[in-house]
């Protein structure tokens, strides 16, 4: 696996169309997502790494080839054109308008390193995730029905915290709903409880759960859910709740066996009935920003299929 494309939807310019004030808070999560990237893969050795980048952000970690695209070619376009010149594509994207399942269907599948389509499009529609996670036996905010104080109304195929809003009745909840214009929104009730995530890493034998992170969600006066980080590995797996969650991230992989790479879950831990299952997150999340320094692992060296043993730490020339 000599040379590595590396794709981030916002560092390659996903937001140049978009309000300047999403941007600005958006655009360094990017960043912070593809260096962590970029720099895991520099020092997996052996590897060449181009980034994809643009003219509104900096450019890459020294030791890979920044690529911008050309003006007016869409992505799909692009991406595909790099896959044909890599060995493997690394690539981080909203599922929202089925944009990440579009830039996978954009890149061979010996080439693409995550997630495979029947995943993504499963986690891409929140409602579904729901559905089939319930049906493993896994507890979701489905289970609320009946006893729920707050409703949610978000973008059923939504990233984050866009378009969140949180109502104090399922009335007003219902009113949102249609009122929304445009693209399909999910109602569910609003659970209450500690908001964390779980990162994982998905292959053929299963879900191994890496770690339990702390996410810093606010709602404003208005109900707007806002995502204001996330805290990685902030609590140890050997933790009490630990077993619980290492058990749901198994549970997980079994319901959505196409799970691969990084996967992020998003959960809240109940008071009374511990964790339940808010969405699944078919990429690479701001979680895995330090985690490989964290847990002492190369974790893009693991997704490349490469044993922990087996890791370097030499740091190869760009790929040009």
């Amino acid at each position: 696996m000599g040379r590595v494309f590396v794709f981030e939807y916002l560092t390659a310019g996903g937001l140049e169309q978009e309000d300047a004030a999403a941007a600005a808070t958006l655009l360094p999560m990017g960043v912070a997502m593809r260096d962590a990237m970029v720099n895991d893969l520099l020092q997996a050795g052996g590897v060449q790494v181009s980034a994809a980048t643009c003219a509104s952000t900096t450019a890459p970690p020294a030791g890979a080839q920044a690529c911008m695209p050309p003006p007016g070619t869409p992505f799909v376009e692009w991406v595909a054109w790099q896959a044909a010149r890599h060995d493997a594509v690394w690539l981080v994207a909203p599922e929202t308008d089925g944009l990440l399942a579009s830039l996978q269907q954009a890149v061979p599948a010996a080439r693409w390193l995550g997630c495979d389509a029947p995943a993504i499009t499963l986690a891409g529609r929140k409602r579904a995730t729901l559905a089939r996670l319930a049906a493993f036996g896994l507890k979701t905010p489905l289970a609320f029905a009946t006893t729920a104080a707050r409703w949610v109304v978000k973008p059923d195929d939504g990233a984050g915290a866009v378009a969140t809003h949180v109502h104090g009745s399922l009335a007003a909840a219902h009113a949102a709903q249609c009122r929304a214009a445009g693209g399909s929104v999910t109602l569910e009730p609003w659970v209450d409880g500690e908001a964390l995530s779980l990162s994982l890493l998905c292959g053929r034998n299963g879900a191994e759960l890496l770690s339990i992170n702390r996410q810093h969600i606010d709602i404003d006066d208005q109900g707007q859910v806002r995502y204001a980080g996330v805290s990685v590995n902030a609590i140890a797996l050997d933790d009490a709740r630990g077993p619980a969650l290492a058990a749901l991230a198994a549970r997980v992989g079994q319901a959505i066996p196409g799970l691969r790479g990084f996967v992020g879950v998003d959960v809240v831990w109940h008071a009374t009935l511990g964790p339940v299952v808010i969405e699944v997150n078919p990429r690479v999340t701001c979680a895995y920003v330090g985690l490989s320094a964290r847990l002492g692992r190369n974790l893009a060296a693991e997704i490349l299929g490469r044993p922990r043993a087996a890791q370097h730490r030499e740091r190869p020339r760009a790929h040009a």
